[in-house]
């Protein structure tokens, strides 16, 4: 017979879902935010721009691209306030400065005001990616971490889906109170939910480390499994005190830290590197090319939709397959498919470029391919194993530095991608995006260990040496 935990069945996963879907509220305010740039150029640029003046190329780049300079310096302060006054002061910072820019927006149209508001979405960037999926992690089981890490890019997807679908039909300044809402909305609903489990026993409050760790696996506070996995997260964070300080010199002179933190940061370069990030800034074009015969028209809200849809349906099917399948054969099997589809997608432009009769259903085809297999694989993957082959001392640090690296390299895209594919030809920079890819895929199959279901120290047994270290694990952790 089944015992209860309150209304829930006992070992229930709910209150790990109820709490993971609130942990991930901010990325759908922050997927809204950045799907806030599409419909809103288009106006901002238009004779009706709400502001009076249209804003030019210059400044709207700039309205584009300052958040990913903010991000990187943010990336740093999110880890630093999430080790120091915990996960959950964190999250509500990070919702409370989403806020502040949709209340700057709302109170200007002065160019520095949209500035300053894109900057600060650059902070709520960095904490959506760096605070989230940690916070998601640590209050997870095993059994279910791969889906719930999964969620970052489900919001972040649906946000973006809902701001290009809002923007398309109401006006400037009602999309700007709707936006305003979602962090609101969190500010007020977060209160009620506990700290991690990590932080709290890192503050040596293991009573109410226990209490939270209960009421996340719906068990009672005596029972055998909660008092377990606590000691397990005290071992952990044992080992870690007897670490150096500098932790960055730490994961390079230790040779398992140092083989995760180059996982860590080569999934997180092949993610921003794959070609979404031009390609969604590309798609415009993309489908004038595709609807040159009149077969397909779609305006450039309507190409986003449709985009959006594709990377929402990627994410969805990522959470629910990612704990069956496995991280390793998703996140290989959509690195190929991607880099065979960019591959794909520049012989069309060097066919198109001599004359050869091409389908138009084929930019349109490896488009959304690319996209699907972003959203599906190479996102949400990257950020789960970033997560879980690091233990708490080291995890906010490396998704600090991996998000900060991943940041730059948007910022160079943003600015640079048009120009040089003008002059060196799109193709170039789309066979150099399905190269990555491909070698990505490989890179995966050789060197990356499957990682679901496994604790931190199983996972560290398949990093060590074959050489001298088949007695001992990383940082003190023994068999």
């Amino acid at each position: 017979m089944k015992k209860y935990y309150g209304i829930f069945y006992e070992g229930s996963k709910i209150n790990q879902i109820i709490c993971a879907v609130l942990i991930n509220l901010p990325v759908f305010a922050y997927g809204a935010s950045i799907g806030w740039m599409s419909p809103m150029t288009l106006l901002l640029q238009s004779k009706e721009s709400p502001r009076g003046t249209p804003l030019t190329d210059i400044e709207i780049s700039w309205v584009a691209a300052v958040a990913y300079l903010t991000c990187i310096p943010g990336n740093f302060l999110m880890a630093f306030l999430g080790d120091t006054f915990g996960r959950k002061i964190t999250l509500l910072f990070i919702s409370s400065t989403g806020a502040a820019s949709w209340i700057l927006m709302l109170s200007s149209f002065e160019v520095w005001a949209l500035i300053l508001a894109r900057a600060l979405v650059g902070i709520t960037m960095s904490g959506c990616y760096v605070t989230c999926p940690i916070y998601t992690k640590e209050i997870s089981d095993d059994s279910i971490r791969g889906a719930l890490g999964c969620l970052v890019i489900l919001f972040h997807t649906s946000g973006n889906l809902f701001l290009y679908i809002i923007g398309d039909l109401l006006s400037y300044r009602t999309v700007l109170w709707i936006c305003l809402s979602l962090p609101t909305f969190h500010l007020v609903l977060f209160m009620m939910m506990p700290d991690s489990p990590s932080y709290l026993v890192k503050r040596n409050n293991f009573e109410e480390a226990e209490r939270v760790m209960a009421w996340l696996r719906c068990k009672k506070e005596d029972d055998q499994s909660v008092k377990d996995e606590v000691e397990v997260i005290k071992k952990e964070q044992l080992n870690d005190k007897e670490s150096n300080r500098f932790l960055l010199r730490t994961i390079i002179k230790d040779n398992i830290l140092c083989k995760a933190f180059y996982i860590a940061l080569i999934v997180t370069l092949a993610r921003e590197i794959c070609g979404a990030v031009p390609v969604l800034n590309f798609a415009g074009d993309i489908f004038a090319y595709a609807s040159s015969d009149r077969s397909l028209v779609l305006s450039p809200n309507q190409q986003a939709i449709l985009l959006g849809v594709v990377q929402v349906a990627g994410s969805m099917l990522a959470s629910s397959i990612v704990e069956k399948a496995g991280r390793k054969p998703i996140l290989s099997i959509t690195s190929l498919v991607s880099g065979l589809s960019m591959c794909a997608l520049a012989s069309w432009f060097v066919a198109k470029e001599y004359g050869a009769v091409t389908p138009n259903w084929i930019p349109i085809v490896t488009l959304c391919l690319c996209i699907f297999c972003d959203a599906c694989g190479l996102q949400p993957i990257s950020i789960v194993i970033a997560g879980e082959i690091f233990s708490y001392k080291y995890r906010g640090t490396v998704m600090a530095i991996t998000m900060s690296v991943a940041s730059f390299f948007d910022f160079l895209q943003l600015l640079f991608f048009k120009p040089l594919a003008n002059s060196i030809g799109i193709h170039v920079a789309f066979y150099f995006f399905g190269i990555v890819c491909i070698f990505m895929a490989i890179y995966v199959v050789i060197v990356i260990p499957e990682t679901k279901g496994k604790s931190l120290i199983e996972i560290y047994k398949c990093f060590r040496n074959k050489r001298g270290q088949e007695k001992e694990l990383v940082s003190g952790y023994v068999e």
